[in-house]
């Protein structure tokens, strides 16, 4: 049976599956290896393809293992241009907020958006064909959105690393 922590934060209540070391390797395994099967997830972790298929199913449930999906080239589907738009509002009230949040949610363009502490509030991930297309979306889309105060871009030259895999090394089991 599945074990849970609690804890409080900001009057929040998280509640954190517990994992064990099994657990660890099935997850380790799917974030190298997403498409492998259940048979082949259980040699490879020394359990029979029922109890590692009950464990997959838990971690699923718990939402431990949020999804699965395919690793896209952009390249290879004409998205050259890479930026990481890091973007100040004027106002900080819940509405400003908001009104931000949404408008960012429907842009195709920003693959992730994370909130910051520090001088901007917002960091956006952008993909784009080229230049052009990401003055497009500058200019009509990211400016014109009600509340933007600053805008500050930085392009991609090299990717260095790039990886979706969670450190699991440093879970507590």
């Amino acid at each position: 049976m599945q074990q849970y922590v609690y804890t409080q934060v900001n009057g929040e209540i998280n509640m954190q599956a517990t994992l064990d070391r099994t657990d660890l390797r099935i997850l380790a395994t799917l974030q190298t290896h997403g498409r492998i099967t259940n048979a082949e997830l259980a040699a490879e972790i020394n359990l029979s393809p029922s109890a590692c298929l009950r464990r997959m199913q838990k971690l699923e449930a718990d939402g431990v293992i949020a999804g699965y999906g395919a690793r896209l080239e952009p390249r290879s589907l004409g998205l050259g241009l890479q930026a990481f738009v890091r973007v100040q509002l004027s106002r900080h009230e819940a509405e400003a907020i908001d009104q931000f949040t949404e408008r960012v949610a429907e842009w195709d363009e920003v693959v992730s958006c994370y909130a910051l502490t520090g001088d901007m509030d917002y960091l956006l991930q952008v993909y784009v064909a080229d230049l052009e297309g990401f003055s497009r979306f500058l200019l009509d889309r990211l400016l014109n959105a009600a509340g933007v105060a600053d805008v500050n871009t930085s392009f991609v030259l090299r990717t260095v690393k790039a990886s979706t895999a969670l450190p699991l090394g440093n879970v507590a089991v």
